[in-house]
């Protein structure tokens, strides 16, 4: 990998992180481009890639952590409880993982992503009584379960969880704000599991210089962070449907330049 294509990727990792249009999906095209085939060489470079965006957003969301930690005690639990289904998913569900992660499926994954989308613009439940705290928990399951779809590249981790919150009545603001939260622990505790597969396994990755990681960290982070307040404010209008088009779009070439670089090597 070289530097510039490390600056390309840090560049593809910050734009589309904090938009629904699964920045993993563009990843694995952009090195399918450059003819990286992507391997445990790499995981390393990627996880920095994921922290860049990662510190970004805890830049940007600084204020809303502090006061949900000093004061709102709730959406602590709201949000551990989103990502409980999250771990028996990454366990259990890796036969399928593995094999929807053949980059032949990956323009069907961008089309479901598509079809997310436009259902979380079109179809809303009616609720008219204030939330409790059992009605969050339950749609916060729901949420975190529907995150876990997220797993298999393709499908965007914001636009699961953000349709599934405005499919369940929230209203766009809050859904967005409560995905970004979400985030958080679920990239910080994927990374941890990615690091601890690296450390059981005793594989030291080394393909992948240090400066080409240095590159894509600070690369996504900076482009990150100026995209992060752009993103948040569009996706809090509640119109998903530029994104549920550009997914299908990307999704369809996807499928026709996969599936002819494949066979023909």
């Amino acid at each position: 990998m070289s530097l510039l294509q490390a600056f390309i990727f840090g560049l593809l990792q910050g734009v589309t992180e904090f938009l629904p249009v699964s920045s993993s999906a563009h990843l694995k095209l952009a090195k399918s481009f450059f003819n990286i085939e992507s391997s445990e060489s790499q995981v390393i470079f990627d996880l920095m890639c994921h922290l860049g965006t990662l510190i970004a957003l805890l830049f940007f969301l600084k204020d809303d952590l502090f006061r949900i930690f000093r004061r709102d005690r709730r959406q602590v639990l709201l949000l551990f409880v989103a990502t409980l289904p999250l771990i028996p998913c990454y366990f259990f569900l890796k036969p399928l993982r593995d094999l929807a992660s053949n980059p032949q499926f990956l323009g069907l994954c961008l089309m479901i992503t598509a079809l997310i989308l436009y259902t979380g613009q079109r179809w809303k439940l009616t609720r008219n009584a204030s939330p409790n705290l059992t009605r969050q928990m339950n749609d916060v399951l729901w949420i975190g379960a529907l995150q876990s779809a997220a797993l298999i590249p393709g499908i965007s981790r914001s636009a699961s969880t953000i349709s599934c919150a405005t499919i369940l009545g929230w209203d766009a603001k809050d859904a967005v704000r409560f995905s970004f939260l979400l985030s958080i622990p679920t990239i910080i505790g994927g990374n941890c599991l990615e690091l601890l597969k690296l450390y059981l396994g005793h594989e030291i990755p080394s393909a992948v210089p240090l400066s080409a990681c240095a590159i894509g960290l600070m690369t996504s982070f900076i482009v990150g962070f100026i995209v992060i307040r752009f993103a948040l404010s569009f996706l809090e209008k509640g119109n998903f449907k530029p994104f549920a088009w550009y997914c299908f779009c990307l999704g369809v070439f996807a499928t026709i330049y996969l599936n002819w670089e494949i066979p023909n090597g």
